[in-house]
């Protein structure tokens, strides 16, 4: 349990730490503090900071932690440094920053000398030169678009880096993704009613159903938390949707998590096929594991789609499971095929950063405190399968197998590197 306050936007640190020191002695003397909580105030645990850099790539507007989760750091005191305009994209502002107690730098250098650097996407090669040494990063792998020269950089360090887009949870799942998935698969369906209403782009037809007009028909591909939140996104706008997949238990689970029934079918070419003739909307939300295996949606079958139509292949990521899918991006997000709009961005949930950066905040903020509280990364990985399961670097040594093994680069196995500190 963790206490927070809100403080008034005119109080400067100084004053925040005052009223902090002044609030535990009250807890104190009226007991609103429980005894194990009072006892983590008092002992002397080692105060870390966390760098939060600008995002660099390019089209990423998300940043990693929110105003209200710095706030809720600083009171437990962690502190948090913070480059000038790394929030903006995502409609927060420096002031909102340090009103909330954060220490606004001018530079990304200061950033990267915090003992535990915090963002969106995978460090650069520029950025990694900036990193002191052993420091802690978490961020996206992107494992399929890394190259042997980024691994390098960061063993030369004796970085420890962890990929929160393989952490698990206790019931053996990615909190992460699983949060971002489901704004993916809503957002998708509002991407697609906005080109579906398009007279340029679309058919000028309203995504959903209307009293006396015929549903718009809405063709999804896969069954995963993608599929399964574009699918109740869909249906609460009164679409007819149709689920296809190659797991019938997958989708038996989309239906019961739905709690409708709604019609549903293996991938048989001829059913897809016939299916997509009367589709308004196509969202390819299938789970890629291949490259190179064949398209789900051959070009054929797009050839026979209705004029207007609108297809999002969220998998563009993974390589799509269309075959007429090519990599876009937010500025010039589609383009036309056989007459069908194509929106292709691989990172659709940076279209909504503000929502997004929250989503990722509400992991990330509770995974500080913990790495804080329970003795730092190495009790924290001692304890905690799942988020050793995102370490892909531990203090220089590569801990994941794949990339050993691709580059040809020495793998140590994280289990018995840390069976030394046990």
């Amino acid at each position: 349990m963790h206490f927070y306050i809100i403080f008034d936007n005119e109080i400067n640190n100084s004053t925040m730490a005052k009223q902090q020191k002044s609030y535990i002695k009250m807890a104190q003397s009226v007991q609103i503090m429980p005894q194990e909580e009072l006892l983590m105030v008092k002992k002397d645990s080692k105060s870390i900071n966390i760098g939060i850099p600008k995002e660099t790539v390019l089209q990423e507007k998300r940043v990693a932690l929110v105003p209200s989760a710095v706030s809720m750091l600083v009171v437990n005191n962690i502190e948090v440094i913070v480059e000038k305009d790394a929030g903006l994209k995502a409609n927060f502002t420096n002031e909102e920053y340090a009103n909330a107690g954060a220490i606004i730098v001018d530079s990304a250098m200061e950033v990267y000398q915090c003992d535990i650097i915090l963002k969106i996407a995978p460090a650069t090669i520029e950025e990694i030169y900036m990193l002191k040494k052993k420091v802690i990063i978490i961020s996206a792998l992107h494992e399929r678009v890394q190259n042997k020269e980024y691994y390098k950089a960061l063993m030369n360090k004796g970085i420890t880096a962890l990929s929160y887009e393989h952490i698990k949870n206790n019931t053996n799942e990615h909190p992460i993704l699983h949060s971002i998935s489901e704004i993916v698969g809503s957002t998708s369906i509002l991407i697609a009613s906005s080109y579906l209403s398009d007279s340029e782009w679309g058919r000028g037809k309203m995504l959903g159903g209307f009293i006396g007009i015929n549903p718009s028909e809405i063709v999804i591909l896969g069954s995963g938390t993608i599929a399964e939140a574009a699918t109740k996104t869909a249906l609460g706008l009164g679409a007819l949707v149709k689920v296809f997949d190659n797991s019938i238990s997958n989708i038996r689970r989309l239906q019961s998590n739905i709690g409708v029934s709604i019609y549903s079918s293996i991938i048989l070419p001829d059913v897809l096929s016939k299916a997509l003739k009367t589709a308004d909307v196509v969202i390819g939300a299938m789970d890629v594991i291949n490259n190179n295996a064949p398209a789900i949606v051959t070009e054929d079958m797009v050839k026979n789609m209705k004029e207007g139509s609108v297809i999002v292949d969220i998998s563009i990521d993974k390589g799509g499971c269309i075959e007429t899918s090519k990599v876009t991006n937010h500025i010039n997000p589609v383009y036309k095929k056989h007459g069908v709009t194509h929106y292709c961005v691989p990172n659709i949930s940076s279209r909504t950063p503000h929502t997004s950066s929250y989503a990722l905040s509400n992991y990330f903020a509770p995974f500080i405190l913990r790495l804080h509280d329970g003795g730092g990364i190495n009790q924290l990985i001692v304890n905690d399968s799942g988020v050793r399961n995102g370490i892909y670097i531990y203090n220089g040594k590569i801990t994941f197998r794949s990339i050993a093994e691709k580059y040809d680069i020495r793998y140590q196995d994280l289990s018995l590197m840390i069976a030394a500190f046990m």
